[in-house]
């Protein structure tokens, strides 16, 4: 008998028809994913970050492929979130996508005026993912998200937006738990979890970095065994925490880890570079996993490796 599967999933407060999302930066800022397939059936596109206002990134090179990924360095070009709304947002609500805002800035007051932007969005924006794994000039060109403090002021300057807020973590610090802890400390519905690891490619022709902006962030497969790592010391560490797992996704056993480690929804990201129906593909083989496996909702998977881990530990070694 062929029972139909339930791929529904909760992150926080967010219900999602499915685990599987695009990941900001990927994807675009509107529905250019459109023609290659329906944008209706994933989870959620999450959409390229976005400052309060216009920003022109990074100077040129700002991609090169690396082994196993690429190395990016946009620096988070984009047309600013009024622009946003009026222009992108409205081709994204006609396709009938579930749509994630990804937002961005320099200052704590910027992360602010971002928030404060969405405000009056329309409805198909579920949730707002406040990447804090982004320069911070307030605290001397590093990362908010390398700082506990940092990280919950700028989750809780987001407040206005009046959505659930999702913390984008960076993977580049030495206790994860600790910044996650913060951010949902400040009022983070949900950890993304995580960016990208930073990186830096040398071409030995002209013995000299090959990005303009010299170093990148690393993403792809490479990173997928530390997006592991960190979803699940994270899931160990704040049990009761929503996480969105996301790095090196490409088919249907790199989402399932991730959901096994403590996940509750995926992203997609480079892999849409190589293929821009990367994102439904994966959908299409996590379902077909399922049905594989007789795994009747994506409910048994998440945190499973967790669980598996504590029978072993009840049973001891044997010796």
């Amino acid at each position: 008998m062929n029972t139909a599967r339930d791929l529904r999933t909760r992150v926080g407060s967010v219900e999602l028809k499915n685990p599987v999302m695009t990941a900001a930066g990927t994807s675009g800022h509107g529905a250019e994913l459109g023609a290659y397939f329906d944008l209706a059936s994933l989870g959620a596109v999450v959409v390229k970050s976005l400052a309060a206002t216009a920003w022109p990134g990074n100077r040129a090179p700002r991609v090169v492929p690396v082994a196993a990924g690429m190395l990016n360095s946009v620096g988070l070009q984009g047309p600013g979130v009024a622009a946003w709304l009026e222009r992108d947002l409205p081709e994204l609500e006609a396709a009938g996508a579930t749509v994630v805002a990804s937002i961005w800035g320099r200052t704590v007051e910027e992360f602010g005026r971002a928030a404060e932007a969405l405000a009056g969005a329309p409805e198909c924006v579920v949730a707002v993912e406040v990447n804090v794994s982004c320069p911070n000039l307030e605290d001397r060109s590093t990362m908010f998200a390398h700082s506990a403090a940092a990280t919950a002021a700028a989750v809780r300057a987001c407040e206005p937006c009046g959505r659930p807020r999702w913390a984008k973590l960076s993977p580049n610090v030495p206790e994860i738990a600790e910044i996650a802890s913060a951010a949902l400390g400040a009022g983070a519905e949900a950890l993304t979890l995580v960016n990208t690891v930073l990186g830096l490619s040398i071409d030995v022709e002209r013995r000299a970095p090959v990005l303009g902006a010299v170093r990148g962030g690393l993403s792809g497969r490479a990173i997928h065994p530390v997006a592991v790592r960190a979803v699940y010391d994270v899931r160990a560490a704040l049990p009761g925490a929503a996480i969105v797992g996301v790095g090196g996704v490409c088919d249907a056993p790199s989402a399932v880890e991730l959901l096994l480690a403590g996940a509750s929804a995926v992203q997609v990201g480079t892999a849409s570079f190589a293929d821009p129906r990367a994102a439904a593909r994966v959908l299409d083989d996590l379902r077909n996993w399922c049905e594989e496996r007789d795994v009747r909702a994506v409910a048994e998977l998440v945190s499973g490796a967790h669980r598996e881990n504590r029978r072993e530990e009840g049973r001891g070694d044997g010796r």
